[in-house]
C-alpha cells in the first residue's frame, strides 16, 4: 500500500469535516487517526479554515506531502458524525484503503435536506426566534415572510456564485425592508423584535463557537481566522439593515 494512497484518503476525510464546518481540532485528529489505522504512524498535518496540509514519512525516510484547499465551507453535522464515526471504527477494526475511499465517496455525495425543507425549515426558525424577543403572533408572521425570502435569496445567490459578504448584506437588507413595510401598514407592531429575529438566520454562530473552541485548544491561526470571519458576517448584517433603514428615515421622514 502506497503512503499517497493512505494520504490522499486521510485528507479527503478531512476536507469533508472541514467544509461540512467542523473545529480545526476534529480535522487533525481524524487524519492522523486514517493515517495510523493504515501503518503510516509518522505523519504531521496543519489546518487552517481555508487549507490542509499533510506529510507522511515511510520507513525509508521518504516525505511525501499534500495540500488541500477549501473554496467553500458550509454546516452538515451529519457528515461531520458520519466520517468522525468512520475514522473511529477504523482505530479498532481493519478496513480495507479501497472501502474506506468508498465509504468517504459516498459521504460526500449524500444528498442534504431538500430545499423545500430548509425553505420552510428557516420560515418557522425565523418566526419562533421572533416570538421569543417577545413578539406577537402577528410579528411572528411576518418573521416567517423574512425567513422564507432570504433563505430563498440566499439560494438563488449562492447559485450564482455571490461573495458571502453581500450575501449576508442583501439578506439583513431584506429583513429591515419588509418589518418597516409590515410595521408602516399595521401588520406587525414591534419592529426591532422582527428584524432582531429574522436576522438570528444570518447570525454565524457555528463560526464562533469554533473560532472560541478552536483558540481554547491552542489553535490560534484558526481561532483567529474563524473569529474575523464571525466580525465580518455580522458587519455585512449589520450594513444591510443599517442601510435600509438610514434610506427609509431619509425618505420617509421615519419609522
Amino acid at each position: 500500500m502506497e503512503n499517497s494512497e493512505v494520504l490522499e484518503a486521510a485528507i479527503d476525510a478531512g476536507r469533508i469535516i472541514l467544509e461540512s464546518g467542523g473545529e480545526t481540532y476534529r480535522v487533525e485528529e481524524t487524519i492522523l487517526r486514517v493515517c495510523r489505522a493504515f501503518g503510516v504512524a509518522d505523519a504531521d498535518c496543519f489546518v487552517t479554515p481555508t487549507g490542509i496540509i499533510v506529510s507522511v514519512k515511510d520507513s525509508a525516510g521518504r516525505v511525501v506531502s499534500q495540500v488541500k484547499s477549501i473554496e467553500s465551507r458550509t454546516v452538515n453535522l451529519d457528515k461531520i458524525s458520519r466520517v468522525n464515526d468512520l475514522s473511529r471504527r477504523l482505530s479498532t477494526k481493519a478496513a480495507e484503503l479501497g472501502q474506506v475511499r468508498e465509504q468517504l465517496r459516498a459521504i460526500d455525495a449524500a444528498a442534504g435536506y431538500s430545499k423545500y425543507v430548509i425553505l420552510a425549515a428557516s420560515s418557522v426558525g425565523a418566526g419562533v426566534f421572533t416570538l421569543l424577543f417577545g413578539g406577537d403572533l402577528r410579528d411572528a408572521a411576518v418573521g416567517c415572510v423574512i425567513g422564507f425570502l432570504i433563505r430563498l435569496l440566499i439560494m438563488l445567490q449562492k447559485a450564482a456564485g455571490v461573495n458571502d459578504f453581500f450575501v449576508n448584506v442583501t439578506g439583513g437588507a431584506v429583513a429591515a425592508l419588509v418589518a418597516l413595510i409590515a410595521q408602516r401598514y399595521g401588520i406587525a407592531a414591534h419592529l426591532n423584535v422582527i428584524v432582531i429575529g429574522s436576522i438570528m438566520l444570518l447570525v454565524p454562530g457555528m463560526a464562533i463557537m469554533n473560532a472560541i473552541r478552536d483558540t481554547i485548544a491552542g489553535d490560534l491561526l484558526s481561532g483567529v481566522s474563524r473569529g474575523v470571519e464571525a466580525l465580518l458576517i455580522a458587519a455585512a448584517i449589520a450594513v444591510g439593515t443599517g442601510i435600509v433603514m438610514l434610506l427609509w428615515v431619509k425618505m420617509l421622514g421615519g419609522f
